[in-house]
Order: C-alpha cells, then sequence, then structure tokens
C-alpha cells in the first residue's frame, strides 16, 4: 500500500481568496479519469471535503447527508475550474493537469 501512495501525486488543499476550500486530487486511487497516476490531462476529479456547502459540486456528492464530510466523484475539470473563479480565484494550493489553475489577482 505504501508503494502505492509514494507513486501518486497528492495535490494541496486549495484555498480560495474568499476563504472556501477543497481537495481536489487524481490519481490511481482517486475518483478521476483517466483513472492513473500522473496524467497528462484530467477530464474528470476527484473533490473532497469543502469547508462549506458549494452549489455546483451538489450533484456529484456522494453523502448527501454530509456535503462537507465526503467527497464528489468524477467532477469535470470546468465545474472545479468554475468553482475555483466563483471564489475568486486561489490563494494556496495546487489542482491536477487540466484544471485551469486560476490565481487570486493582488489588489
Amino acid at each position: 500500500m505504501n508503494e502505492i501512495l509514494d507513486k501518486m501525486n497528492r495535490y494541496s488543499k486549495v484555498i480560495c481568496a474568499d476563504g472556501f476550500e477543497m481537495s481536489v486530487q487524481a490519481n490511481e486511487a482517486a475518483y478521476c479519469t483517466p483513472r492513473m497516476n500522473n496524467a497528462d490531462r484530467y477530464k474528470e476529479v476527484e473533490v473532497g471535503f469543502p469547508n462549506d456547502i458549494e452549489p455546483m459540486l451538489l450533484e456529484y456528492v456522494e453523502n448527501e447527508g454530509k456535503p462537507t464530510n465526503t467527497v464528489y466523484p468524477y467532477v469535470p475539470v470546468q465545474v472545479v475550474t468554475n468553482v475555483i473563479a466563483r471564489h475568486g480565484g486561489m490563494v494556496e494550493g495546487n489542482v491536477p493537469p487540466g484544471v485551469i489553475p486560476l490565481r487570486a489577482s493582488a489588489r
């Protein structure tokens, strides 16, 4: 099991300008397309454990009763990019290839 974890890319938590946070993962153990490590580009990724309810993600929620304590499998990368934009861009974290890493603009 440790060998698998060592091969996987794990992306640091996305923190947006307005304080919204979520995990965005893509690797052979995540709910993503393609389901492999180090793909050149992913079409769908796994979102997990947002710190607030995000309406754009709800159709993908695995556990409807606990939307901030669950994963969101196979979320299209464009939806994730739109969520990041809605929350003012990223101030911390990174995302798998295919998700546009929109950075918050300095003011």
